[in-house]
């Protein structure tokens, strides 16, 4: 019990010093679909698919969450595919995050960021509303979110999750190695973006 205790917290905590209000937000309604697009973070990569976060998040926010995770996927693969998964009239939230394969491939910052505001503005067209995770880059001190996604979603309007994932991937009890996190890890990361979805008003509960 003081376990879950103690990850609630932490989850409370990162959320408050998390916080950033965007404009015209509209609650989800109860029949809305949420799509989470990204790479093998998303898939759920190292965990059974009911440990991966969206599985847990469709659980939490009791939404139907399509998990359009692929392992390997860069920004450039997740803006080709995107097309066919808009054809699905019901999502009405997007969940991106994308990029760390570019990095790991050292695709240059400018085509990451070019590609994800493709993205974004393709889910906009559709009325779709857009939360962003920042993926961290290494650094001197260590992990931490690469500016980039501050500048896309300042300059795009979406509300931006910013620390969330350079917090799991810098903490050993959250991951299973320096890219995935752990069951742990994703469970912190489904209650840290459902935390976010209420604190926005995306969600009620």
């Amino acid at each position: 019990m003081l376990k879950y205790f103690l990850l609630f917290f932490i989850v409370l905590v990162f959320v408050l010093f998390n916080m950033q209000k965007v404009s015209k937000v509209h609650a989800l309604d109860e029949n809305a679909t949420i799509l989470v697009l990204g790479d093998s973070i998303t898939y759920g990569f190292g965990v059974n698919v009911n440990e991966s976060y969206p599985s847990i998040l469709e659980k939490l926010t009791k939404r139907r969450v399509i998990n359009a995770g692929i392992n390997g996927d860069t920004s450039k693969d997740a803006l080709k595919r995107f097309p066919n998964i808009l054809t699905d009239n019901s999502i009405k939230m997007m969940i991106l995050c994308i990029g760390g394969n570019d990095l790991l491939q050292k695709i240059p910052l400018h085509t990451i960021r070019e590609n994800i505001i493709k993205i974004i503005k393709m889910a906009k067209e559709k009325n779709i509303e857009v939360v962003l995770i920042a993926v961290p880059d290494f650094g001197m001190l260590g992990l931490s979110p690469l500016a980039l996604y501050s500048d896309i979603a300042k300059e795009e309007k979406v509300y931006l999750i910013k620390g969330l994932l350079a917090e799991i991937l810098s903490s050993q009890r959250l991951k299973s190695d320096y890219i995935h996190p752990n069951a742990s890890g994703y469970k912190f990361m489904a209650e840290a973006i459902y935390a976010n979805l209420l604190s926005q008003g995306y969600l009620e509960k």
